[in-house]
């Protein structure tokens, strides 16, 4: 009878530590700040943001675009060109920044919403041709410029959905595997379009996915701390097991602002053990108001919880 209870009394407490682990690994990250980087050509630099060392702090340039450098861009079918502000964002800039903070780390992201004063397309020839001239022209950018990840940020599709899970999923797969990047976001937004194409690709290769940008910023101005938390809990559900980060808009362009209380909101996200990290658009349009929500950003990642 001892040695029965015995063994019951150890199953459980098993399963509770194999529970307890569980939770720990699949808990997001609370300390990640990520923020835009060299879309507008201002002449913002790395070194004019507050770089908090108490937080995991990651550039993210934007962009790289599939599309010509022609005053008529044309798409290339993955053969992926720089189009963010290489005068102040060059690679000798990225190692510099990274040898003065060993907590940085700086990305690219893919796409954008436009190129050319046109929308930025995501159309690829076929699946196989893509994947390889992305491969390969993404494999150099990030070689010459000493890159750690990717970021997914295509808007507009002339494409299906598979096509895209494919695409992306395989590419990212492909860049991991082959020692070229250590991570790869996705940035979708409350589109019917859009999520339709990064819930497939969530379905399908979400397990190389390491954080999801969403875009709540583009939610209605004027959001409220009750429908900001609705829209983080439905979003988490979308893409569940993901790290979900708090998203802000420094040219003021629309969801939950901090009068109206991003932060209080992003507080009680950390509090609930369900915050991902914060992520800002942009350096480029906070560089006037001297990156007062960064700090603030920063500040709340790095407190205790």
């Amino acid at each position: 009878m001892s040695f029965s209870k015995l063994s019951i009394t150890l199953l459980i407490l098993q399963v509770l530590l194999t529970a307890a682990s569980t939770q720990h690994e699949t808990a997001p990250k609370s300390d990640l700040f990520r923020e835009y980087i060299g879309a507008e050509f201002n002449g913002v630099k790395f070194t004019d943001l507050p770089i908090n060392p108490n937080v995991d702090f990651h550039y993210i340039l934007a962009f790289a675009i599939d599309y010509t450098t022609s005053s008529s861009p044309s798409p290339t079918n993955g053969k992926f060109n720089v189009f963010w502000d290489t005068d102040n964002l060059s690679p000798s800039q990225v190692s510099s920044i990274k040898s003065q903070h060993s907590n940085v780390k700086v990305a690219l992201s893919l796409g954008g919403d436009s190129v050319g004063g046109g929308s930025c397309y995501f159309t690829p020839s076929s699946i196989d041709s893509w994947v390889s001239n992305a491969v390969s022209s993404l494999t150099k950018i990030i070689q010459e410029y000493n890159l750690d990840g990717i970021d997914i940020d295509y808007e507009h599709f002339h494409s299906d959905t598979d096509t895209f899970s494919e695409c992306i999923g395989k590419l990212v797969t492909t860049l991991k595997n082959n020692g070229v990047i250590s991570f790869a976001s996705i940035a979708p937004f409350d589109d019917d379009e859009v999520q339709s194409h990064y819930l497939a690709l969530w379905k399908n290769y979400g397990h190389i996915i390491d954080y999801v940008n969403f875009q709540f910023y583009a939610y209605d101005e004027g959001t409220t701390v009750s429908q900001f938390m609705n829209y983080f809990k439905t979003q988490s559900s979308n893409y569940k097991g993901g790290s979900i980060l708090a998203s802000i808009a420094t040219d003021g362009s629309g969801g939950l602002s901090p009068e109206n209380g991003f932060f209080t909101a992003c507080n009680r996200l950390k509090s609930q053990g369900k915050l991902g990290g914060i992520f800002v658009w942009s350096a480029d349009d906070s560089k006037a108001s001297g990156f007062r929500y960064e700090k603030q950003s920063q500040a709340l990642l790095a407190a205790p919880r």
